[in-house]
């Protein structure tokens, strides 16, 4: 009898899961933290080793199409491009320097037993079940506003082959990895025992993400399943308001498994269905994985003794990335991990809007959140 791809895909993922969530917190990994220590400390070696995780997807990525392992590709969940993925990027920047942790260091964050990331967790569904609200008319903005339609590249909106483009990024890369690695600039000082230096996360990271796209279809993402836990709350006290809620009618996953040849599909409804088989497995994984790194280096312990001021920071940072992740759509590990290593101009776009959301959410933090 064929094994049920949506169980294969499912043990798979909380696979990919674990080991992510062992591998960021031994290197406490957040993509948040990054951005918030450029702007509020001029510290940047986190975020040159997220230029090598970037860097190494993109080769890994490529390679992998040159050998014709991607059938996928681009791969799915990604749309050409929209000033919605500005305006999306800007309110994540902002959320997740509020949240003190993005959608994914929120979760290994959790898992070592931190009580405010649990409270950014709650905001993020809380958010996504805002989003649902205003989905038809975000919907139509997207459809009046998207441009080079059809198209998801920049190589494919000039018409070239990506090797190309990928090559001089890579080189230009490579060179700025290897000045930094001569200087000293991607190590991290730590003496914490058994750490891992972020550098070695950011090369584990990208490879993780290639298995992820060679046995998946698509590399790492988490944010639809915000959406489907909140589907899953509103239905138990709001079933016929649920009913009539359009996002949750919508199917905007439709592929053919490359692995098993199975043809899938999913959306944001609170259904078993493709995203839930991908999603909820990666989401189970990074907390347990993290989890059990903190209690096999003897570190987990539950996090709560913060002034109220910085959960509310939490709760608001993380409805506001809920509610960016559907509007941008998709979150910044999709478009950092995912979308930039094969030029995805809708990632570009996510981007140019995350880096000044980052420092206007640094700002509010300093003189809102942490003023005296």
């Amino acid at each position: 009898m064929a094994a049920d791809p949506l169980a294969l895909i499912f043990v798979i993922c909380l696979g990919l899961g674990l080991l992510s969530g062992i591998i960021m917190h031994r290197s406490d990994y957040c993509i948040a933290g990054m951005f918030r220590d450029l702007f509020l400390f001029r510290r940047t070696v986190m975020l040159r080793t997220l230029c090598l995780l970037i860097i190494s997807s993109m080769v890994l990525f490529e390679a992998a199409r040159q050998l014709g392992l991607l059938p996928l590709y681009p791969f799915p969940l990604l749309y050409s491009p929209t000033p919605a993925n500005v305006i999306g990027g800007f309110l994540f920047g902002v959320g997740m320097v509020l949240a003190g942790g993005c959608v994914v260091g929120t979760l290994y964050k959790m898992g070592s037993g931190s009580l405010l990331s649990a409270v950014t967790f709650a905001g993020l569904i809380i958010g996504s079940a805002f989003y649902a609200e205003i989905h038809p008319l975000w919907a139509s903005f997207i459809k009046q506003t998207t441009f080079f339609q059809g198209k998801i590249t920049i190589p494919q909106i000039l018409g070239i082959n990506p090797f190309p483009p990928v090559t001089l990024i890579v080189a230009c890369g490579v060179f700025f990895l290897f000045r930094w690695h001569k200087a000293g600039l991607l190590v991290r000082d730590s003496q914490v025992h058994r750490y891992l230096q972020p550098w070695k996360a950011a090369v584990y990271l990208s490879v993780i993400g290639l298995v992820s796209y060679l046995l998946i279809g698509m590399p790492m993402g988490v944010t639809t399943s915000y959406a489907k836990i909140a589907g899953f709350a509103e239905g138990l006290f709001f079933r016929e308001h649920l009913d009539g809620l359009a996002y949750f009618k919508a199917v905007p996953l439709k592929f053919v498994h490359p692995l098993t040849g199975a043809k899938l599909q999913g959306g944001g409804a609170p259904l078993f269905d493709a995203i839930a088989a991908i999603q909820f497995p990666l989401v189970i994984g990074i907390i347990l994985g993290s989890a059990a790194s903190a209690i096999s280096l003897r570190e987990f312990r539950i996090y709560y003794n913060l002034p109220p001021r910085q959960y509310v920071s939490a709760l608001a940072g993380g409805i506001i990335m809920g509610m960016a992740s559907r509007m941008a759509p998709t979150c910044n590990v999709w478009h950092l991990l995912g979308g930039i290593p094969i030029l995805a101009a809708s990632s570009l776009l996510f981007l140019s809007g995350l880096i000044p959301g980052a420092w206007a959410g640094s700002m509010i933090f300093v003189h809102k959140v942490m003023k005296t």
